[in-house]
């Protein structure tokens, strides 16, 4: 399924609906079964725009780029509830607050982290890119069952010696910065401005993979609770598309409780940095890790 057609939240509710569906036949309902949660297809547009919207491209070679799949090292981190409030209440500790959240930050410690491992110079900036859902955001709210894509990215920004010199309360503040100011005039600011000079997503030219890190998916997608006749599933993996250095993939983890599986990308040396990094590991729990490396066939 193309982003352009939905985004995560669309996409697991798709299969979580079809997985009810399924459920349903196997007890009395053949055809017309129930959905308890309806898709909404109404397309949402700023006032005075859509639903055609007219691309100023002369040749598609213009807006089609071909994926070329790096040379990387996957691996999954499983961190455990337990684990994950211990972060949380040291960022918030740190930064003298109650604001900061579990996923602001884990993304923290996995930003320094990786940033760490790296061994970049002080000078060079950093970031950290977050997938933030649009639909409780605006006013009023889209319905959580808005299916397509209503979804952005926000970013974190800071040069390597910021970054480490700092504590994870410091970092885990500015992720928080950078989710909570995304409100709705932002995003109508960021839809317009996309409206008057449409631009198509390259990660070749949008993001740098070298120094930053980019933190997708959900931990709130419902992953572990869909059901096809073969019982719960062992575990949520996601193909190369569109994998990078520094992607990191969130899932639930497979006993829920408020535990992750981020899957992590990045090339080999930077991968042994990571796993050598006590401060790093001493937050995973090693019982649920698994790797590989991913590149050319």
């Amino acid at each position: 399924m193309n982003h352009c057609i939905g985004d995560g939240t669309s996409f697991w509710k798709f299969f979580n609906t079809w997985s009810e569906i399924f459920q349903a036949q196997g007890h009395g309902y053949d055809h017309d079964v129930p959905i308890s949660r309806q898709p909404f297809h109404n397309r949402w547009f700023p006032e005075g725009y859509g639903p055609l919207i007219n691309l100023p491209f002369k040749h598609q070679d213009e807006f089609v780029s071909r994926f070329k799949a790096p040379e990387l090292r996957e691996r999954i981190f499983h961190f455990t509830a337990e684990s994950i409030a211990k972060l949380k209440a040291k960022a918030n500790r740190e930064y003298n607050t109650n604001k900061i959240s579990s996923f602001q930050s884990l993304s923290a410690h996995v930003w320094r982290s990786i940033t760490r491992a790296r061994r970049l110079t002080n000078d060079r900036k950093t970031s950290c890119m977050v997938a933030v859902n649009n639909r409780p955001r605006m006013k009023p709210p889209l319905p959580e069952e808005y299916f397509g894509t209503s979804v952005d990215t926000v970013s974190a920004e800071a040069t390597v010696g910021e970054l480490l010199e700092n504590d994870l309360g410091w970092v885990a503040w500015k992720v928080h910065v950078a989710v909570t100011k995304h409100d709705e005039l932002e995003i109508r600011k960021s839809v317009e401005k996309w409206l008057e000079t449409p631009v198509i997503l390259d990660l070749d030219r949008h993001y740098d993979p070298l120094s930053g890190v980019a933190m997708i998916s959900s931990p709130r997608f419902n992953m572990y609770g869909n059901e096809f006749g073969m019982g719960k599933a062992v575990a949520v993996l996601c193909g190369y598309a569109n994998k990078c250095d520094g992607n990191v993939t969130i899932y639930e983890g497979h006993e829920g409780g408020g535990s992750m599986d981020l899957e992590i990308s990045l090339s080999s040396n930077v991968m042994i940095e990571l796993e050598l990094d006590d401060n790093f590991m001493n937050a995973v729990s090693l019982t649920n890790m698994s790797g590989t490396s991913r590149g050319h066939s």
